[in-house]
């Protein structure tokens, strides 16, 4: 492969002392604006545009959990549900692959070197609609092959995915309907990241209520026509209604060469290169590998999951559905940040884009610690308030809860995990500057396979851990094979960005986490006592999860974590008299 960064940007860490130092402009190049005045005007964007973003996706995820809640009122936790959540691995692999990871690591850093290019030669021809050209028509081709593949070869798929299935035939039907998912989540993640690399965060924040609901109206209207295919068919549906809700605000974009232009920019770090881009289609090996090796932790738990009694991979998937909302506000902060950190990247700035991930890394843990103190807590009454009524019964509800208060150990790793690979492959995109002639050496190009080995020794961990732990702990096992897997791969690939040239700070990254953990875990444990005071859900899920937030506040702002210190001290400014506030009564922390 070819199109490294420059030499002197990733060649080797940054030393500490020096990455704090700002970057001198080369010869040239047009000089930054100068800080004070673009500050506010960064924050504001970034305020706005995670509003916009928290707000879409939380409607988003709203409609997922009445789905859920539908599928387990309609359907409970069966055979005929198991049969279904198999063939669902289709699109639960295609989301990360072409919707969430992969394609936003490869096209968000690839778009925004196309639009530092746009902006440092006005008067070339659109770097924009070369990557356009040279990239849609071939992904399009590849995604009808990949559908096509996977409807003819679904009764192979679901053999290996999950051998001892009672009822296979339901499966490969479920699996042969969702394979036509592959194509539109193809181009809704294309789409949406040559959206986000223009600061253009709506239309892809909405993606999901599109699909929830094309999967809720197919679900409601034909579920007892068609029983559990309707919730294949649903998906379908909804897969297409993706794609559709963002192809407008694409073209518009793309028509015009102003459109790059909005949303705050860093400053530039090189001068004017002759040509446009280069396409390096290789780059994209090291991140189908990760993120299907990611993934495949999911296969993992399907495989293993059954073999063991009826409803276990239903309990497993509601588990997890229920958890990872924990994660979404989490993930949504590195979403709305990511094209900024990529921009920094394209025009050699590692110090902005080293702040941008520490800051990222701090507030993603804050967000996720919060929402696992509360489900440790909270769990039996969130499961009964939610699922408990139709087929969905007691034993369904405790063995759900269990397996959430086991999944959310490996919940803070998995948001790190989002923050730290997206910088990680952005020093590396799949496109690089025509004008580049740097040599490219075997140790940067095997740099770039870091990621996916330190997940598949993770997958390696959850697949031990798997099997020592199901024969006596059963769903138990597999989760705790999840979080153990999932937190081995963290740790690898904070050492990952210190190796890209990325220079973290690990010692104030780490001693921020645990000040944050301590926090979560005092939380979580006052919260375990308020929720079990009453004995109706809705009231034990409110007093238990008022009393996880103010805990977590108070231990968070009193040991000094910034990420909960700051919000701390912003409402107590606004909701007390200005005299108060300026007394600073609160510990200053760090």
């Amino acid at each position: 492969m070819n199109g490294d960064p420059p030499a002197r940007t990733v060649a080797a860490p940054l030393p500490p002392a020096r990455a704090a130092e700002p970057r001198p402009a080369p010869a040239g190049a047009a000089a930054p604006p100068p800080a004070p005045a673009g500050a506010p005007n960064r924050r504001g964007f970034l305020v706005k545009a995670f509003g916009v973003t928290a707000l879409l996706s939380a409607a988003g995820s709203a409609l997922g959990l009445l789905r859920d809640l539908l599928l387990a009122r309609f359907f409970g936790a069966n055979q005929g549900t198991d049969a279904f959540l198999v063939a669902w691995t289709v699109p639960e692999t295609a989301a990360p692959l072409l919707i969430e990871d992969a394609m936003a690591f490869l096209m968000v850093p690839a778009f925004s070197l196309a639009l530092v290019l746009r902006e440092e030669n006005p008067e070339s021809p659109d770097p924009v609609r070369q990557l356009v050209r040279a990239t849609l028509p071939w992904l399009l081709a590849a995604l009808c092959a990949l559908s096509l593949g996977a409807a003819l070869g679904a009764p192979q798929l679901v053999r290996l995915l999950a051998p001892g299935l009672p009822d296979p035939g339901l499966a490969v039907t479920c699996t042969r309907i969702t394979a036509l998912t592959i194509l539109p989540f193809g181009l809704a993640g294309y789409l949406g990241s040559a959206l986000r690399a223009h600061h253009n965060f709506t239309a892809p924040a909405g993606i999901y209520v599109a699909y929830n609901l094309g999967i809720l109206a197919v679900l409601l209207t034909c579920n007892a026509i068609w029983g559990v295919r309707s919730a294949a068919i649903g998906v379908a549906v909804g897969s297409l209604l993706m794609a559709a809700l963002l192809v407008g605000p694409f073209l518009r974009r793309l028509r015009g060469r102003g459109a790059g232009q909005a949303g705050p920019r860093p400053g530039r770090g090189r001068g004017p290169q002759p040509g446009g881009l280069v396409l390096i289609p290789l780059a994209i090996l090291p991140v189908a590998v990760f993120t299907l090796t990611r993934q495949a932790q999911v296969f993992v738990e399907r495989y293993l999951g059954s073999g063991l009694p009826p409803g276990t991979i239903s309990h497993l998937n509601y588990a997890a559905k229920v958890s990872q909302l924990a994660m979404t506000a989490a993930i949504l902060i590195c979403t709305v940040t990511f094209p900024l950190v990529a921009r920094a990247l394209a025009a050699g700035d590692l110090v902005t884009a080293r702040d941008r991930v520490e800051k990222d890394l701090g507030q993603a843990t804050a967000v996720v610690l919060a929402g696992t103190a509360f489900l440790m807590a909270c769990a039996p009454s969130v499961v009964a308030l939610l699922f408990q009524r139709g087929a969905f019964g007691p034993q369904d509800t405790a063995a759900t809860a269990a397996v959430i208060r086991v999944y959310s150990f490996g919940l803070p790793a998995q948001a790190l995990i989002g923050v730290m690979v997206r910088p990680y492959f952005s020093v590396r995109p799949v496109v690089r500057r025509a004008g580049d002639r740097r040599p490219d050496d075997g140790g940067r190009r095997l740099l770039d396979w870091y990621p996916a080995a330190a997940m598949l020794l993770g997958l390696g961990v959850t697949v031990v851990v798997g099997l020592l732990a199901t024969p006596g702990y059963g769903a138990l096992g597999l989760a705790a094979g999840n979080a153990a897997g999932i937190t081995a791969t963290a740790a690898l690939l904070l050492r990952g960005l210190l190796l890209r040239g990325i220079a973290v700070r690990t010692g104030r990254v780490l001693a921020g986490q645990a000040r944050l953990l301590a926090a979560a875990v005092g939380a979580a444990a006052a919260g375990a006592l308020a929720a079990g005071v009453p004995a109706d859900p809705l009231l034990s899920t409110l007093l238990g999860g008022v009393t996880v937030a103010l805990v977590f506040a108070a231990l968070g702002t009193g040991f000094g974590a910034a990420e909960v210190r700051g919000p701390v001290l912003a409402a107590v400014r606004a909701l007390c008299p200005p005299s108060i506030a300026d007394e600073g009564k609160l510990p200053h922390g760090r």
